[in-house]
């Protein structure tokens, strides 16, 4: 009996550890995107935002194009709580979604909003490209696309 429950686990352990999605503070992603010598490409999004679902292959693509480079990208889910396990994680692999996923934990957009950016109005997507060692940062807020970001990219991989 012990051996076909070892078995059983082994074969669904993957689907478990996978249907977690980190929790993330705003402050944690500031720090986790504090590498001086990495361009960090981070995207808020939502599964009930149809422009945000819509851009999500865009960013499968810039992982794709930089994969070998120091250039990381990361999409933050604001999926309300009780989705941010098993539902987000099932739209993830349904979706083919290849970037590293988090979900942000804060719920005040009066405080987090302002962490991440100044000029952010709250809505999404919303892009923010940052490189710390470069002391660069820019913040796109609406739909955006590969190319779009790739020309940023380029840019700071260039100075």
């Amino acid at each position: 009996m012990r051996k076909h429950l070892f078995i059983i686990i082994l074969i669904f352990l993957p689907f478990i550890t996978k249907a977690q999605i980190a929790a993330y503070s705003a402050d944690d992603i500031i720090h986790r995107a504090s590498s001086k010598d990495t361009i960090y490409i981070i995207n808020f999004w939502a599964t009930w935002c149809v422009p945000c679902v819509g851009e999500l292959p865009e960013f499968n693509a810039l992982q794709s194009k930089y994969a070998n480079m120091p250039v990381k990208v990361l999409l933050v889910s604001l999926d309300f709580k009780g989705d941010n396990t098993f539902k987000l994680a099932s739209f993830l692999k349904r979706k083919n979604i290849t970037p590293e996923v988090v979900w942000l934990s804060d719920t005040d957009p009066n405080i987090f909003i302002p962490k991440i950016d100044n000029s952010w109005e709250g809505s999404i997507p919303a892009t923010v490209i940052v490189h710390p060692g470069k002391q660069f940062k820019t913040f796109i807020e609406g739909t955006i696309t590969e190319q779009q970001v790739s020309n940023i990219v380029e840019k700071v991989l260039a100075q």
